[in-house]
């Protein structure tokens, strides 16, 4: 598959987004390089994720779409299937893999895991062993994980607002 296949694909992707939004999510691709998206999760309603805002990072190659992105997350994490450096352990970004799954259905799927992980296959042991064993402080440490994602889009909107008063 060639780079500009990939590029074609991302641009159908890209259309659907913006056509039909689903809800909670939100992906762009960089201005100047569609390969690589910066994207937002939003934690589901009625869950303990509810709230928080997740930024992710969206890495094409050329192989994609017969090949998945590289999907990480920016914004701090305290998940079983997260690793500390943001990978995310989640089977169609690897063996599950499959050519149908597009941008769309790649951070539904994530959003998803957020209050459905899957425990048994864990990137991070400290959050897996939590979620099993003491929910009560599993559930605190997310929702500090929530209220440091505010906080951090309040940081990254008071830094805009001086940078306009700056110029």
């Amino acid at each position: 598959m060639s780079e500009a296949n990939a590029r074609k694909r991302l641009l159908i992707d890209l259309k659907k987004l913006s056509q039909s939004p689903p809800e909670g999510i939100s992906a762009c691709p960089d201005e100047d390089d569609i390969m690589k998206w910066t994207c937002v999760i939003f934690g589901p309603d009625d869950t303990i994720w509810e709230s928080g805002i997740f930024q992710l990072s969206m890495t094409f190659t050329e192989e994609y779409p017969i090949k998945p992105p590289k999907v990480v997350f920016i914004s701090k994490m305290f998940h079983p299937n997260v690793y500390p450096n943001g990978n995310i352990c989640l089977d169609i970004l690897s063996s599950q893999w499959s050519p149908t799954y597009d941008v769309i259905a790649i951070l539904s799927s994530i959003q998803l895991l957020l209050n459905e992980p899957n425990p048994s296959s864990p990137a991070n042991g400290e959050a897996a062993e939590l979620f099993v064993r003491n929910k009560r402080e599993y559930n605190r440490r997310v929702r500090e994980i929530v209220d440091e994602s505010l906080k951090a889009v309040e940081d990254e909107d008071d830094n805009e607002e001086e940078e306009e008063e700056a110029e």
